[in-house]
């Protein structure tokens, strides 16, 4: 329709009478009423016969012209709504299709129910909140949900990817037209990209979600989620964090079975199957690992920062901030903590270490004993590694990292469920209770690990030894290492799992039990040794068969329901010579074990 018909008809529109004819029965006779409005008020008058033909013409003439301008306006909005241009990258329609289509069959995570639950649910009144770390699974999620939805849901859906250059008004403005088009199935990707998303995202909820949208927020910036649930979005919204894989979802959704596959990439979900063992691997290699750790933990958590309350939560960290030093101090700090990880292995205890029992190994080997551990200068060997230890390019560095930079940041990496604490306790000290810290991630802890091993080995001790031998000796003592990080991810899963249990290390005057799994409602606790071994080895279970370790700890938290070695072999009983069950010491498969949590 021409602007000059809209026109003409409008005025015509106003030539004619509003309102309607009405009829009553008075004394069984029938009369003809209009009725219309003035001024807010209802006016009615009788109309004769001969005035009824021609107002009922042109009421209807009204209501017809009311309809034609109705639909002119639509065409004219639907013109115009035709050239919008979107400021953010949005994908609907067939390209949404073709966007989802290539992870449509694969397995999906355990997460993936929560998303479910939220889109198909009856809660219009809050976002979901998707977030964690890089490539642990958050952007196949959501398309995994868009691919099963029926043909109707998928015309609703949109995908929004955002760019670091765009703010919440761009976002705000695609919205309202997307809205107004019928879409209300709304995920945005990277959310946290934009500048202002922490001080504005109550208008996703307050705005949005409220009107029956459902929003989904992902991105990396997990620590800004965090900040946002506290503030704007407090109360408003349903979280789910992806960064920690247990084993149990890395066996099943990536198709790669071993706790030693598990120790050497575990963390991410970026590829599955043969090719997991590419040097691509985000844990891969050294450089690999430090480039993630640099993109997904040191500047998520200076992006955080910058954008929140007004670059006002810098704290002690603001020095470094102002210097450009931040990021690489965070890098720094995540490094230092896994090397300090390795130190620990190889030097805590020389009467119980891992190198000292490595050296033992070594000199027993059947097939090619060697005492090269027996000769290692401990002393040179442990300045080696203070030396590794030492923060790089300290020349070029104007702030000193300080204990209070590493507790502060050692906050951030527990806020992003990157670190957890596994307690030590003390039978003979009930009051002295320490933490070791565990990362969720171990392909990163042991990436790092393997790296400072190897650069150990340099040790000219080492360098006078054949290269098979070198090879051999390194390879033992990345072992060791392996059985550490073993130890690690049975507490921390048991202890993710087994809420209503304390579950902790229990230190002995000489000895320990790897792990106490405590029911404080029970009264009750089981013990457990974890080795990093194949075979059953009554060696094992010597602290699990010490009459006095296992009353002591009775004593303190209740009957032993039971005691456990988890061990890489099958599941069997620890047997004298006589081929009977000793002690009711029950052997564990790892793997079997951390499936079951």
């Amino acid at each position: 329709m021409s602007n000059e018909e809209y026109n003409r008809m409008l005025a015509e529109l106003e030539t004619l009478p509003s309102g309607g004819i009405t009829y009553k029965k008075i004394n069984g006779k029938r009369y003809a009423y209009y009725q219309w409005r003035e001024n807010g008020k209802q006016r009615s008058r009788r109309t004769k016969d001969e005035e009824l033909e021609l107002l009922t013409k042109q009421i209807d003439r009204r209501k017809e012209l009311q309809n034609l301008l109705k639909q002119a306006e639509a065409e004219h909005e639907e013109a115009a709504d035709s050239t919008y241009e979107f400021h953010c990258a949005v994908r609907i329609g067939r390209e949404l299709e073709r966007f989802v289509k290539p992870v449509a069959n694969w397995k999906k995570r355990e997460k993936y129910e929560q998303l479910h639950d939220y889109i198909y649910g009856d809660i219009h009144d809050r976002v979901f909140i998707l977030y964690g770390l890089r490539r642990t699974g958050k952007t196949t999620l959501i398309c995994q949900l868009i691919a099963d939805m029926d043909a109707e849901m998928k015309t609703k859906a949109v995908f929004i990817q955002i760019q670091d250059n765009k703010s919440l008004d761009d976002v705000n403005q695609d919205l309202k037209y997307l809205e107004k088009q019928g879409y209300r199935y709304v995920f945005l990707d990277e959310v946290t990209l934009l500048d202002d998303f922490i001080e504005g995202a109550a208008l996703l909820s307050d705005v949005f979600a409220a009107s029956g949208m459902k929003i989904v927020l992902s991105g990396k910036d997990s620590l800004g989620f965090m900040f946002t649930e506290n503030e704007e979005l407090f109360d408003r919204c349903t979280m789910c964090h992806t960064t920690f894989i247990p084993y149990r979802e890395f066996e099943n959704v990536l198709g790669v079975a071993g706790i030693d596959d598990y120790i050497r990439y575990g963390g991410t979900m970026s590829v599955g199957g043969k090719q997991y063992n590419d040097d691509s691997m985000i844990f891969g290699t050294k450089r690999s690992t430090d480039r993630y750790v640099d993109s997904a933990i040191a500047r998520n958590i200076q992006h955080s920062l910058k954008n929140y309350q007004y670059e006002g939560h810098f704290r002690s960290l603001r020095e470094l901030y102002e210097k450009n030093e931040l990021t690489n101090a965070i890098n720094r700090i995540v490094e230092d903590m896994n090397h300090r990880f390795t130190l620990e292995v190889l030097t805590r205890d020389f009467k119980s270490s891992d190198l000292r029992i490595s050296a033992k190994n070594l000199r027993k080997d059947r097939e090619q004993p060697t005492d090269i551990l027996d000769r290692i200068d401990m002393e040179k060997v442990n300045e080696t590694l203070k030396t590794l230890l030492e923060i790089r390019d300290k020349a070029e560095q104007s702030v000193e990292i300080q204990d209070a930079h590493r507790f502060e940041i050692k906050e951030y990496l527990d806020l992003l469920d990157l670190t957890v604490e596994i307690e030590n306790r003390w039978m003979s000290d009930y009051n002295r209770r320490e933490t070791r810290t565990v990362f969720s991630q171990p392909g990163m802890r042991y990436s790092q690990a393997e790296a400072l091993v190897k650069s150990l080995m340099q040790d000219e001790k080492f360098r006078d030894m054949s290269l098979a031998e070198r090879k051999r000796v390194t390879e033992r003592i990345i072992d060791e290492i392996k059985g550490r990080m073993m130890e690690d991810i049975v507490l921390l899963e048991t202890k993710l799992s087994r809420k209503n249990c304390e579950v902790f290390r229990l230190q002995f005057a000489i000895g320990e039990f790897d792990m106490v799994v405590f029911d404080p409602d029970e009264g009750s606790c089981e013990i457990y040794e974890i080795k990093h071994s194949t075979e059953i080895v009554p060696e094992q279970c010597r602290h699990l068969l010490d009459k006095k370790k296992c009353e002591d700890t009775e004593f303190r938290y209740g009957p032993v329901k039971g005691k456990y070695v988890i061990y890489r072999g099958a599941k069997g009983q620890l047997e004298d010579v006589a081929g009977d069950a000793v002690d009711n010491v029950t052997y564990l498969n790892v793997e079997e074990y951390l499936k079951k949590l």
